[in-house]
């Protein structure tokens, strides 16, 4: 067998009438002529009279200036701004605009708000959102989006300086990791919600904020999404567009909104989309309670809320919800959408208006959203040239600085699952043979994941290792589906080597959207080639897996021949480069896993369909997550190994903590097992736990600190559950102190069965790492 590079394409699947609308939109966006200009409206230098009107007077609020604008507008005009391709108002200096751009990690293609030209060929790829949320590093999370080299914001600024993206964006997506054969679970931070909240409101925070600190402006708009309990794409005959979820009030509360909410209070996020799927017998894009009741209401949105494409015309026609497409416009519309990606509200609405199915106020209401979220982005202030970021341009895009951070984002995300004493980190100067082997050893696309864009260049695993060290190279298989696999060719690459390296698991073939996994196995015959390269090697023989989802290689873990795992998720533009640097000790791994890998048994006897958390010891149900699943694992979340031993030493936290309850609360005269989290529960209920974290090895690196909770066992109560998480880097044989502030009625709390959040009475379990710390909560 030749040895030669693997083509990374994947084959095209065969899929549902909204998503080829989407697709064609990407194919169109990929081969469109960009114009070399910025879209924005008040342009008074070019028709002076639009400076006499007020929605173009920028010393006007905001408030003000929408009111001005909608005012002037007819009931068709105020139409074609509800949809995603908005229209243009000629006779008020207003042109189209197209809302749907994307940037889940790096401003993507898919969208067709955005595309690549000779001008600017690639942005900064960064790993896929789960390798990311592996580093456990807030910093990093905010970083990537902005911070100090303000990456995926400045180069979409940029880049709509020159005309190829737009300003909103429809990312990050913070679903919930419920079930490890979903396609689209890479996409996101893990299966822990409180993770997942800190990587929302980061990640928004770091698109949104600008350099200027001014909080009523935005540098670019997000988009948290899909909202919500939406976590299966197409599985065994149950796919998004049909789905009913059935969700615990409990479930509701505890696991599948706190990262919207979080996104929401404290990331300030300018949109929040609705999902494809149903909610207990309601779509979620005409649900009122879901929209206006909690995300407008409760958590006092300021922006829009946007449909996933074609989701309204999904609840008319494929889920039959309304009889009449007026219908399906009102519903949509009254429930609380602003904005409609697909065309379904401008070619409906005007007859829903017309037959009283909804009044023209409602819509007013909807446009204005949408209109504040344009003028927090500068729209409507004329020339962008003359504003903060008008002098961004091709040259700030893929700069050294920023490709440098995709190489460090991946760095700290890979995961060391398993090493054997003597095998990592290999020697650059010992190992004169290296074997490299697997279907994703050379692989490039494979390394971005989906919803991608053109990166600015790639270094492949065979790259990264060839670096530092001679290698010699097989694919084993033709891809990742390994039908067949040339075990003979790979053992003799593998028998001569000093060491080998092998690179399998996924690609986008056997895991993304509209495709969940249907068992957690490596495809095709890739155990067996990595087993029969085991059995033959003299060498340290290291296991590289790269996939979205956890995947059950409990043959590996218990082989000891297979000296070393790592999990690479999809590790973006520079993935190799990454790669090499963990296996030849330039970087000191300390990714941890953001969730549990389970075994085949676990899918075996789980339907995905089901969406409760919590075990059932009746019928045998598992649960879910590392939360409350009960049931053996392959590798837990937050596992992970370093090239270091750190260890935890409690300095400083009460034993006893009391919640003030008034006199006449009937907790004083009868047992309780919990108090509401009310204002008076929650008076002074912080309480400071210190830690001395010390670095016993001989490497510098760094370790991520879990604080965890075991609550009393009362309302159905996790576990455990993560409290908090500070990533602190120490040189060799030194300490620090690390401080976690503790909020009883934020941390230590549980959702009971009705939704509400209760302080559990009795004694709480802390847990660092192997250290155990005995919490009294009394009143």
């Amino acid at each position: 067998m030749a040895m030669a590079s693997v083509s990374p394409q994947n084959s095209v699947p065969k899929v549902p009438v909204p998503l080829l609308f989407c697709m064609f939109l990407v194919f169109l966006s990929t081969h469109v002529s960009a114009q070399s200009s910025p879209v924005f409206a008040c342009d008074v230098v070019s028709n002076p009279s639009l400076a006499r009107l007020g929605f173009c007077n920028t010393s006007l609020g905001i408030n003000d200036r929408v009111v001005d604008l909608v005012k002037r507008l007819t009931l068709q005009e105020k139409i074609v701004f509800l949809v995603n391709s908005a229209g243009n108002v000629s006779r008020l200096g207003i042109p189209k605009y197209e809302w749907w751009s994307e940037a889940l990690h790096g401003v993507s293609y898919v969208g067709p708000g955005t595309h690549f030209s000779n001008d600017v060929a690639g942005a900064t790829s960064f790993p896929q959102v789960i390798l990311t949320a592996a580093s456990f590093n807030t910093s990093l999370f905010e970083a990537i989006g902005k911070m100090s080299l303000q990456v995926v914001s400045t180069e979409a600024r940029a880049m709509y300086n020159v005309g190829l993206a737009g300003l909103t964006f429809w990312s990050p997506n913070i679903n919930i990791f419920r079930d490890p054969r979903w396609g689209r679970g890479q996409e996101t931070p893990g299966e822990d919600p409180l993770l997942s909240s800190k990587y929302g409101s980061f990640y928004v925070k770091g698109l949104q904020q600008r350099d200027d600190g001014d909080p009523d402006k935005l540098k670019v708009a997000a988009c948290c999404k899909h909202y919500t309990a939406y976590d299966l794409d197409n599985w065994k005959g149950s796919d998004r567009y049909h789905f009913n979820a059935v969700v615990t009030k409990q479930d509701m509360d505890d696991t599948f909104q706190p990262p919207f909410k979080s996104c929401v209070i404290d990331g300030n996020v300018a949109s929040v989309m609705c999902s494809y799927n149903q909610v207990n017998g309601k779509p979620t894009c005409a649900d009122p309670d879901l929209l206006s009741g909690v995300i407008r209401g409760e958590w006092n949105l300021n922006g829009y809320i946007v449909t996933d494409c074609d989701s309204i015309d999904v609840f008319y026609n494929s889920q039959n919800y309304t009889k009449t497409p007026e219908e399906a416009a009102a519903a949509a519309i009254l429930a609380g959408v602003d904005l409609n990606c697909g065309s379904f509200l401008g070619q409906h609405t005007e007859a829903a208006v017309k037959g009283g199915l909804v009044n023209e106020h409602a819509i007013d209401l909807a446009v204005s959203n949408n209109f504040a979220t344009l003028m927090r982005l500068g729209f409507f202030d004329g020339d962008p040239s003359k504003q903060l970021y008008g002098k961004l341009g091709p040259k700030d895009v893929c700069t050294a600085e920023n490709q440098e951070l995709a190489r460090e984002a991946a760095r700290q995300g890979i995961v060391l699952l398993k090493n054997t004493a003597g095998s990592l980190p290999l020697s650059p100067t010992a190992i004169k043979n290296l074997a490299v082997i697997g279907p994703n050893a050379n692989v490039t696309k494979t390394m971005i994941g989906n919803y991608e864009g053109a990166p600015c260049k790639y270094t492949t695993p065979l790259q990264g290792l060839a670096a530092s060290v001679a290698t010699t190279y097989l694919p084993g298989c033709s891809n990742v589906a390994c039908s067949t696999a040339q075990v003979d060719d790979v053992k003799k690459l593998a028998a001569a080597a000093d060491a080998t390296v092998l690179v399998m698991g996924a690609d986008l073939s056997i895991e993304a959207e509209s495709r969940d996994r249907v068992d957690v196995l490596l495809p095709g015959q890739q155990q067996l080639l990595i087993t029969a390269v085991a059995n033959v090697s003299c060498g340290p023989v290291i296991l590289v897996i790269m996939s979205g989802g956890g995947i059950d290689v409990s043959f590996a873990r218990t082989n000891d021949k297979i000296t070393s795992i790592l999990w690479v998720g999809y590790p973006g533009e520079a993935g190799g480069a990454a790669i090499a640097d963990i296996i030849f000790g330039y970087y000191n791994p300390s990714g941890r896993l953001p969730m549990t890998w389970y075994p085949q048994s676990y899918v075996d006897k789980v339907s995905m369909t089901n969406m409760n958390m919590r075990p059932d010891p009746s019928n045998g149900y598992p649960g879910r997550t590392y939360r409350f699943y009960t049931g053996e694992t392959v590798y837990s979340f937050g596992d992970g190994l370093s090239y270091s031993q750190f260890t935890h030493e409690l300095i400083q936290a009460p034993r006893l903590v009391s919640v003030p309850l008034e006199e006449s609360h009937v907790c004083h005269s009868s047992e309780c097992q919990s108090v509401v989290a009310s204002e008076q529960t929650c008076q002074n209920s912080t309480f400071d736990m210190l830690l001395r974290v010390k670095n016993e090895g001989t490497i510098s690196g760094s370790h991520t600190v879990f604080l965890f909770s075991s609550p009393p066992a009362v309302h159905n109560s996790p576990q455990k559950h993560l409290v908090g998480f500070e990533k602190v880097f120490l040189n060799a044989q030194t300490g620090r102190h690390v401080r976690f502030k503790v909020d009883i009625c934020k941390d230590l709390s549980v959702v009971d069965e009705l939704g509400s959040k209760k302080v559990a009475l009795g004694e709480h379990v802390l847990h660092v790492g192997s250290l155990k710390h005995f919490l009294s909560v009394r009143i």
